[in-house]
């Protein structure tokens, strides 16, 4: 165990400071935390975040963790006081109880609150910040998680909307050099960066309004006519049984 312990106890953070005329070098020794850009970073990492799981569910909270991304989530059938009492308890505690037993820091501009419910009852949700160490945290409409954007009404419409912009810029992007590209390497390139991200997280999209859907389809007729310089007003089906892709519906 002697060469874990000087791995992690051992490294040292250089802060470069750069002037006109010179350039300054600062070398602190880091006592605490584990370096990045090795393979005993994630398994050093654990041992820094296993008391954080206990400490979140003693309040009756799940928690989710990935990488240095923290979910703390719960579901609830009503609205009650306690809960959000609860809440923010939690909130407050936790960056308390992380820093006493790992010296871990809550980055409270990276911490986002959301409340979830039905468009109908959106007034119902209280409105009152939360307080996290010396800031508040007022609850988001939208939050993003991995990736993947959540609305407060659970609709996923800012998840759509964001999925349908981001592909027809790249497709706009796409067209300017599809003439100096084969046929199958624009294809491949169609599908890696347009079809990998019109599917990305597409489990959250079960159960979407039929706009939304028509949005997505719109950008896979889109990327199929491109593929094959075809009109617009050519039949979609031909061109997507050509290419092995389904429907956007299904």
């Amino acid at each position: 165990m002697t060469t874990p312990t000087h791995f992690y106890s051992s490294h040292k953070c250089n802060v470069s400071i750069s002037s006109v005329t010179a350039t300054t070098h600062y070398y602190y020794v880091m006592r605490y935390g584990v370096p990045q850009g090795s393979v005993l970073c994630p398994i050093l990492f654990l041992l820094y975040t296993a008391d954080l799981v206990k400490l979140v569910k003693s309040y009756g909270l799940s928690v989710h963790l990935y990488a240095d991304s923290t979910q703390i989530y719960s579901v609830r059938h009503h609205h009650s006081t306690s809960y959000g009492y609860t809440c923010q308890l939690v909130l407050s505690t936790l960056p308390t109880g992380c820093h006493q037993t790992n010296r871990l820091q809550l980055n409270v501009n990276k911490t986002e609150f959301l409340w979830c419910t039905s468009a109908r009852r959106q007034s119902q949700l209280p409105a009152s910040p939360f307080r996290v160490c010396r800031d508040h945290v007022t609850a988001s409409t939208v939050v993003r998680d991995l990736g993947i954007s959540l609305d407060s009404d659970v609709s996923m419409r800012s998840q759509v909307t964001r999925t349908v912009s981001h592909c027809f810029g790249i497709l706009r992007q796409l067209r300017s050099i599809r003439r100096s590209q084969s046929h199958s390497v624009f294809q491949s390139l169609v599908a890696a960066l347009v079809l990998m991200k019109l599917g990305f997280g597409n489990a959250g999209l079960a159960g979407i309004l039929p706009f939304q859907v028509d949005s997505l389809k719109a950008v896979m007729n889109a990327a199929a006519r491109l593929v094959f310089q075809s009109s617009r007003h050519d039949h979609i089906t031909p061109l997507l049984y050509r290419l092995h892709w389904l429907h956007a519906p299904e």
